[in-house]
């Protein structure tokens, strides 16, 4: 056997240690631990546990894939979460930035999607094992809120009767379930294919829905049970979101990026907020600037506009249906703002960075969920002139190796 000591945590939350060949790494090893790795490849410890090792808060830990970081110290688990940022500047050339860290509560998280198969003791509903196809049935999840821990078995009947409307080939696979937290009900939207909504499985959702304290459940676009509209409340508005919208998981975590947001523009009369998605972050900037809203979701811009035009004491707010990807705005078109804001998925939004670092804007908020392309397009500003201010990490995501980011940036 070989024998390996674990000298730090890398990125994916493994421990790493320098094998003969390069390094190697240890799922859940923590730095002072000493693994044996078998002929088969699997690692024993070898010795006590490091100081840094705590107790996990879920049962599944180790199996679900969900979490990767429950087995950490706290100040352990920070300066990994840190040093994601650090690593990802660093990978681009860049300096460490200072920045400040924000963690959300346990049993915070509002919105999430499970996933629910057909076994032999009836429907199985949680997330998937880590790198593996298996799906790990939760007991429990100290991650999501209780308002949505509490109905696990009312959404695994709400799986049910959907696999009831399916084929029979496609009752082999899986049935999504986004689901929201609003308004103290939830919110479902199911994704699932060769589904035939008839008059019997509407009544028994409609039925689960009563039961269990469902607002809304859509199947696809179809909405198939409606109770009460689902309320997104925002600092500055209520939001109606579409079935399946995107929003952020933790209500704390969205207002502390928007306050940052807010605070960063400062005095910023026209805005530019990209990737706006329903306007989470619209209606904040718009009780002080003009903003346009910019998104390749029309459902989502009508959405936006529609809790816009509802809100009181907001500056003007107008929508542009255009994908930010494939036609990124020009520096011309940046003429008529004086900030942007940038919230992309996780690809980041390289061709826009630059187009912004060619433009006269002053002001840049860039709003990332993965520090590696947050890194690059920051560097791509700072190539153009820009500084980088304050910046603030938000851990979000508890116990993963995902983090939210807010980086303003001036010339």
């Amino acid at each position: 056997m070989n024998s390996f000591r674990i000298d730090r945590i890398g990125s994916g939350g493994d421990g790493v240690a320098e094998g003969p060949d390069g390094p190697v790494y240890v799922p859940f090893g923590l730095p002072g631990e000493i693994y044996e790795r078998d002929a088969g490849g699997y690692f024993s410890l070898k010795g006590p546990d490091s100081e840094q090792r705590v107790g996990a808060r879920c049962q599944h830990f180790g199996v679900c894939g969900g979490c990767i970081a429950q087995h950490m110290r706290r100040d352990v688990y920070e300066a990994w979460k840190r040093g994601l940022v650090a690593g990802a500047f660093n990978a681009q050339g860049l300096a460490a930035p200072d920045f400040s860290f924000v963690s959300v509560a346990p049993g915070s998280r509002r919105r999430c999607t499970l996933t629910a198969a057909r076994a032999r003791d009836g429907i199985r509903l949680g997330f998937h094992a880590a790198k593996s196809h298996d799906l790990i049935g939760l007991r429990e999840c100290p991650v999501l809120m209780d308002a949505i821990v509490s109905r696990f078995d009312g959404l695994a009947a709400v799986a049910n009767t959907t696999f009831g409307m399916m084929s029979k080939k496609a009752r082999e696979g899986t049935v999504r379930l986004q689901v929201s937290a609003l308004g103290g009900a939830l919110d479902v939207a199911i994704d699932a294919t060769g589904v035939n909504v008839d008059v019997d499985g509407r009544t028994q959702l409609a039925d689960l829905a009563e039961r269990h304290g469902f607002q809304r459940i859509a199947i696809g676009d179809d909405v198939v049970v409606l109770r009460d509209i689902p309320p997104l409340v925002t600092s500055a508005g209520v939001i109606t979101p579409p079935p399946g919208a995107f929003f952020q998981a933790v209500e704390s975590a969205e207002r502390t990026m928007a306050d940052a947001i807010v605070t960063g523009l400062g005095k910023s009369k026209r805005v530019a907020d990209l990737f706006a998605g329903i306007g989470t972050f619209t209606l904040p900037i718009a009780r002080k600037a003009r903003v346009m809203a910019i998104d390749s979701d029309k459902t989502a811009l009508v959405a936006l506009k529609e809790a816009a035009n509802r809100s009181q004491g907001l500056k003007p707010v107008s929508t542009l249906l255009r994908d930010l990807f494939r036609e990124p705005l020009s520096p011309m078109e940046l003429a008529d703002f004086d900030a942007v804001v940038m919230d992309p998925p996780r690809a980041g939004a390289k061709a826009q960075a630059e187009a912004v670092a060619k433009s006269k804007i002053g002001t840049v908020v860039m709003v990332s969920c993965n520090p590696a392309t947050l890194a690059r397009d920051v560097g791509a500003l700072l190539a153009g002139g820009f500084k980088l201010g304050p910046m603030v990490a938000i851990d979000q995501f508890l116990w993963t190796g995902h983090l939210e980011a807010v980086a303003v940036l001036k010339r």
